[in-house]
């Protein structure tokens, strides 16, 4: 609370991203609620995190030309408008035939998302001192897991008694809200060397950020942390088939597990922040924990008994998600300098989509055939194992003060 009182634009920021990822979640478990009910596919409803998660990775050569090129502040407010009216396609959808015109706004809504997230991230070590980073880190990461956990929770609720049309209503007013809140922040979001307006150069920026990761094994090791995780990003997909067919529940069960998810990740960057500090030989220690955590609990959660006894287990394997995605990103911040930072996260948050993306699309095509539980204790096997790859791989780095 000490530094959300005493900066007031990292404060802002801060309200702005709650109440965006708010509405997030709303439209989250309404599409996915009418997909699976007009479809009755697996692989249909895996389809909705495949589109909210490509994108990403399609746009990330502009998006992180854009983040080191142009006021930061500014392509936040853009894409938020921008996204707010994105947000009213998904009030066309209504049947099997209309469901193409859902995963079309899922596709705007986060292609621009690719745009705000590594200028939102690139600007951070510019809106915060540099020794309350890894407290602005731990604080926004655990915001998404909050929002996910009240907004996903809350989601379920108000879809079941207001409908989901007023859930993607909701969605399109927090984009235009978050725009307006962010227009309010005055301290600079780029050092001035990255609001140069140069020619873009979106390929030639995306080679330039490699060759300089290229010599450097903490990014890189950063960098293919968030692969393994989002390699394990299917059993995420499967949950709301699992709510649907193996626990028979509907939108407010698929709120119910997102919501363990989120809380988990509210709670755990902060159960080892002291321990972190800002140690990058540490950070990378702790992501490569974080994703055999993550998989060992997936692996009981596929063949949990009970709806309880699922929740438990989900909030647990998020702990290890909380880990990864907060600290991951410190260390790409504190081993990054301005003039490379949007670019970097920019590759990171392409290499992540693209993973995650294969994982989900994967995991609901095996779901067709094999049933959602089977599949999520394989994916999860796939991710243990890749955790305790990373952990051995990096063992050099994570062992260097």
């Amino acid at each position: 609370m000490d530094l959300l009182k005493r900066n007031r634009s990292f404060r802002t920021l801060f309200f702005a991203q709650i109440i965006s990822y708010s509405g997030d979640w709303f439209a989250t478990v309404a599409l996915l609620g009418i997909v699976k009910e007009v479809t009755d596919s697996a692989l249909l409803v895996t389809l909705v995190w495949v589109f909210q998660s490509l994108p990403g990775f399609i746009a990330s050569p502009w998006a992180g030309s854009v983040a080191d090129r142009f006021d930061r502040r500014k392509v936040m407010i853009i894409v938020s408008s921008m996204q707010a009216i994105a947000a009213l396609g998904y009030l066309a959808v209504h049947s099997k035939s209309t469901v193409v015109y859902g995963l079309v706004a899922e596709t705007l809504v986060a292609g621009l998302a690719s745009f705000f997230g590594p200028a939102s991230q690139a600007a951070l070590p510019n809106v915060v001192a540099t020794e309350d980073l890894g407290q602005a880190n731990a604080i926004m990461s655990s915001t998404w897991g909050a929002m996910l956990a009240i907004g996903a929770g809350l989601g379920g609720v108000f879809t079941t008694f207001a409908g989901r049309n007023a859930a993607f209503i909701f969605d399109a007013a927090t984009f235009a809200v978050a725009a307006l809140l962010i227009a309010t922040v005055r301290v600079p979001m780029n050092q001035a060397r990255s609001t140069d307006r140069q020619k873009m150069r979106p390929i030639h920026d995306t080679r330039e950020a490699l060759a300089f990761a290229r010599p450097r094994p903490t990014i890189l090791a950063l960098l293919a942390s968030k692969c393994s995780f989002g390699l394990g990003a299917g059993v995420v997909a499967l949950l709301p088939i699992l709510a649907t067919e193996k626990f028979h529940g509907g939108d407010g069960t698929t709120g119910l597990f997102l919501s363990a998810r989120g809380l988990s990740v509210l709670i755990g960057p902060f159960l080892i922040r002291r321990f972190v500090g800002s140690s990058v030989p540490r950070i990378i220690k702790v992501c490569g924990f974080a994703t055999v955590i993550y998989g060992a609990m997936y692996f009981i959660v596929g063949s949990a008994g009970s709806t309880t006894m699922a929740v438990v287990f989900i909030f647990l394997a998020h702990i290890g998600g909380g880990w990864q995605w907060a600290f991951s990103s410190l260390g790409l911040q504190l081993a990054t300098p301005d003039e490379f930072r949007g670019r970097i996260f920019a590759a990171d948050y392409a290499l992540v989509t693209l993973t995650m993306s294969i994982s989900s699309a994967g995991a609901g095509a095996l779901a067709e055939h094999y049933g959602p539980g089977r599949v999520m204790s394989g994916i999860a096997l796939v991710s243990l194992v890749l955790g305790s790859t990373y952990l051995w791989t990096t063992r050099r780095l994570s062992a260097a003060e």
